[in-house]
């Protein structure tokens, strides 16, 4: 595949957490951060639950009410502090580019061309996106109406609220050579929890029977890290699109460093077609 992005990263929001103490992982952020450069384009998530923690940490208790209003808000806190922990770790030499998503950019042909150009020309300008979808701004009643109504046209409807499928719809619209999803786990295990089950590749001759096996993966997987997430499921699901395109997809643990993910020194799940 020959396209200006060789690496798409996504990163989940339990990847960007210290679960033990409820903070940031700050060493995440840099080691990530400090990977980074253009020709690599990052899909974050974290703002909810990074806002969520900010919002404790400043008024030492939760936030209560409507839990859409609630989400909206503190993803609102979050988006900054996200951004701010991005541009302080990766290299001053490079510029950083955020890039807001909706929906709505994935679903109108003129949207999503205009987004495709921006991501197109940042290599050449020295600059690394940061692609996140824009929860402060699209409450959920209006985007399952709106959706519903792009599907009752017959087209095929891009969600994007989850990362995953972002980062999958992104790798493919920039047609990137590989896309590592980290997450808080080693990988897709077999037996959910049980990382000595890893499954360390999924495979297939040709898109037809990669299907076949991501489908069986699927049938082993069970729960989610958060409320709202996919979990596994959902990666192999939106994996799926950027495998059968081409893409070679790494699903791992957020510790490892991403060329030792690649290289396959470190464990993890990798989903391709065999070339």
């Amino acid at each position: 595949m020959n396209s200006v992005y060789d690496i798409v990263v996504k990163i989940g929001s339990m990847a960007l957490i210290r679960h033990e103490d409820g903070d940031i992982d700050y060493n995440i952020f840099s080691r990530l951060s400090n990977a980074l450069r253009p020709g690599m384009l990052l899909v974050s998530s974290g703002a909810t639950e990074i806002g969520r923690i900010d919002y404790i940490k400043r008024n030492g208790r939760e936030l209560t009410g409507d839990m859409e209003d609630i989400k909206t808000d503190y993803a609102a806190q979050g988006q900054s502090i996200l951004m701010e922990n991005y541009r302080r770790f990766i290299s001053p030499a490079y510029s950083v580019r955020q890039v807001l998503v909706e929906h709505s950019h994935f679903n109108d042909a003129e949207k999503r061309e205009h987004i495709l150009r921006l991501l197109m020309r940042a290599p050449s300008q020295n600059a690394i996106p940061i692609i996140n979808y824009n929860d402060p701004v699209s409450s959920e009643e209006n985007r399952k109406m709106e959706l519903k109504k792009i599907g009752s046209n017959g087209h095929d409807v891009v969600e994007c609220v989850d990362n995953d499928e972002t980062a999958a719809v992104i790798a493919m619209l920039v047609k990137a050579e590989t896309l590592v999803i980290l997450t808080s786990v080693d990988g897709i295990y077999q037996v959910p929890g049980d990382p000595s089950t890893l499954i360390r590749e999924i495979t297939g001759r040709d898109p037809e029977e990669l299907e076949a096996n991501v489908a069986k993966a699927i049938a082993c997987c069970d729960g989610a890290s958060r409320a709202g997430a996919g979990g596994a499921s959902a990666k192999l699901k939106y994996s799926l699109g950027p495998a059968k395109a081409g893409t070679h997809v790494y699903i791992a643990r957020a510790i490892y460093s991403i060329s030792d993910i690649i290289s396959g020194k470190a464990p993890s799940t990798h989903i391709y077609v065999k070339s």
